[in-house]
């Protein structure tokens, strides 16, 4: 059985401690309290060993700031990835490119996804049957009526356009 009294006391002995050096660490109390919690959630998963150590919080701390530690390194890799996203400039949509959105969007929303992954992803109908779970005749029909429909929105396109 667990010893419940002991880890309450260094859960509240401890607790704001730690989180106050992940604080400063991590330049965010939020975080800080979340990681710090994370910690003790662990502690106590694990309650029956830990609580034989001379010093408890010892392990505790050290387990938030790896937590936090790992937390840093996340969030670097996803700013470094974010900023090699923004590093390659999207062109803007053309004339053309705005209509067939327009003329997706319109779409319901089973027969857009046909046209996406079997015209633009290249899925063989089989495929696409799969992923939406549906029969290959129903994605044969979607693929019918998108074709349709969107031959008609782009000749109105064009029409406007003249």
């Amino acid at each position: 059985m667990r010893d419940a009294e002991g880890f309450a006391g260094c859960y509240t002995s401890q607790f704001r401690q730690i989180a106050a050096q992940l604080s400063v660490y991590l330049g965010d109390l939020d975080e800080a309290r979340d990681l710090t919690q994370e910690a003790f959630v662990r502690a106590w998963q694990r309650w029956d060993r830990i609580s034989r150590y001379e010093e408890p919080a010892t392990w505790v701390r050290r387990v938030a700031w790896n937590l936090a530690t790992s937390r840093l390194r996340r969030l670097r890799t996803a700013l470094r990835h974010q900023r090699a996203a923004r590093a390659e400039p999207v062109p803007a949509p053309g004339e053309h490119g705005v209509a067939i959105r327009a003329a997706l969007a319109a779409l319901p929303d089973g027969q857009r996804r046909a046209v996406v992954l079997h015209y633009l992803v290249g899925l063989p109908v089989a495929e696409v049957a799969e992923h939406c779970r549906v029969r290959e005749g129903t994605v044969r029909t979607w693929l019918y009526r998108a074709r349709h429909t969107l031959a008609i929105s782009l000749d109105d396109f064009r029409e406007a356009r003249r």
